[in-house]
């Protein structure tokens, strides 16, 4: 795990350019003109900064792509990236920009000469979130080296930079939590790294096997009961706002492993069911954000932290349990565990802070892969107000999000014979009906939406923002609109 990078900004100055190893950025907008800077090192390189510019190869290169000149003759370092980024783009394509750069970052770092640009800010940020790395190999590679922005107001552009410090670290913190491997983030793992914030201000509290069976979590038990691990809830809570205002509240499905329990899931590919707490971790780095940045929000985060594992304490298809909201449930599938983990949740979130809102987070199906791919997360709602604020939020940060149908047409399938819900209503529309199980344990008076992150949670390859992993998708976009709608 190596991040941060080391950013800094600085006045543009000529004279550092001949002289920098590593990386060199220019931001160029698409017809080429060049500042004072971009003539600088045209001259340094003797015309070929300008050549390339007029080169049918710059005329194919996107908005927030580079063209590379390796060695460029005249200058001392490895690699000069044009980066083709016009000065009236929205923060998005900024963003993309600083990650293309980020891609060919090494040990010695970069300097980016984005002299006068309105969006520099984002520009590194972008950088930031891409200049990402994990993994356990025993060599370790060298930290990425530092990076320099030469900007023309160095004080402006890092105070409107200091926000996305608090955000990136967010990400990051999901990211890390997705990406560890389930012999190391256990139930207890990822309690003991959410306590570890109330160092940060939040208010943590830990709900152990002993206090859900008092409370009634047996839903949620059900699913951890033929595990070694414990189940745990865990509760944050962050009061920036007035001491009078309804929270938001946050609730993530933390599914530590997923093997699929008695119903078992193949063995091809159940080695990225240590992402099945993606949900968890986005609410877990949303806290941290709020946090760090002292937002002026209140906010509770609530993760069902459990482990599904075949067992001979395992619940068995054909079990009916009983929810926290009293509601019977006939397990029809065991590997359709997550929603009866955030069953339970959600209705104590209800019942203990009355939020204004609700929204739930959750590698829920793979049913969301096969509608949306890996592009979009699947959004479900009971209020098109609120989802529309959600929606507006995730445009704004770039993050994808589809609209998902969810009308009563879809509750038959879910309708038990033995008991008043059962766990999957099938092979068709698998997504649509687990939303539909969910809203079962929402307050029709609650505004709630429901996000399923299994496409984008951790994607096959790489995006725009960062290396092949996890994502950290939904940091961005709960922050966004959380100091859009929540924060006075």
């Amino acid at each position: 795990m190596i991040h941060p990078v080391a950013l800094r900004f600085e006045a543009s100055d000529p004279a550092a350019l001949d002289a920098r190893e590593g990386r060199l950025a220019l931001i160029v907008p698409a017809e080429g003109k060049l500042g004072p800077m971009g003539r600088k090192l045209d001259r340094l390189t003797r015309g070929a900064v300008k050549r390339a510019l007029a080169s049918e190869a710059w005329g194919k290169v996107k908005a927030a792509d580079s063209l590379e000149l390796g060695f460029p003759g005249g200058l001392a370092c490895e690699a000069l990236s044009l980066v083709k980024l016009d000065r009236k783009v929205d923060e998005d394509t900024a963003r993309k920009a600083g990650a293309s750069i980020a891609k060919g970052l090494g040990e010695k770092g970069a300097l980016v000469v984005a002299e006068g640009h309105p969006r520099a800010a984002a520009i590194a940020f972008g950088l930031a979130l891409r200049a990402y790395r994990f993994d356990y190999h025993s060599e370790e590679k060298p930290p990425f080296g530092p990076v320099t922005l030469m900007v023309t107001n160095p004080e402006a552009v890092a105070a409107e930079a200091a926000p996305h410090a608090a955000l990136a670290e967010g990400v990051f913190f999901t990211r890390d939590l997705v990406n560890a491997p389930a012999n190391i983030l256990t139930t207890d793992d990822f309690a003991a790294r959410l306590a570890a914030m109330q160092e940060l201000g939040l208010e943590v509290e830990i709900l152990e096997e002993d206090d859900l069976a008092r409370l009634g979590f047996r839903a949620l038990l059900a699913v951890g009961q033929g595990s070694e691990s414990p189940s745990k809830v865990v509760v944050m809570r962050w009061n920036g706002g007035a001491p009078d205002a309804a929270p938001l509240a946050l609730v993530g499905k933390g599914v530590c492993f997923d093997s699929g329990g008695i119903s078992i899931k193949p063995a091809a590919g159940m080695e990225e069911m240590t992402m099945d707490m993606g949900g968890a971790a986005v609410v877990s780095g949303v806290m941290r954000t709020l946090a760090l940045r002292k937002a002026r929000a209140n906010v509770v985060g609530l993760v069902g932290l459990v482990e599904n594992m075949p067992d001979g304490r395992a619940q068995r298809p054909g079990d009916i349990v009983k929810s926290l909201k009293g509601d019977t449930i006939e397990v029809i599938n065991t590997d359709a565990e997550g929603r009866m983990v955030l069953a339970d949740v959600l209705w104590y979130a209800q019942e203990q802070f009355e939020p204004a809102a609700v929204i739930d987070l959750a590698t829920l199906t793979g049913a969301i892969i096969v509608a949306l791919g890996h592009d979009h997360a699947g959004l479900f709602t009971n209020d098109e107000t609120f989802s529309g604020h959600v929606l507006e939020a995730a445009k704004a940060v770039g993050e994808g999000v589809w609209p998902m149908p969810l009308t009563p047409s879809y509750d038959p399938l879910i309708k038990s014979r033995l008991a008043d819900i059962k766990n999957t209503g099938g092979r068709w529309a698998g997504s649509i009906t687990a939303a539909a199980f969910l809203k079962r344990f929402v307050r029709d008076e609650v505004p709630w939406c429901h996000i399923d992150i299994a496409g984008v949670a951790l994607p096959p390859g790489e995006t725009a923002l960062a290396p092949k992993g996890a994502t950290g998708w939904g940091v961005m976009t709960l922050d966004r609109l959380i100091r859009t709608k929540f924060e006075g």
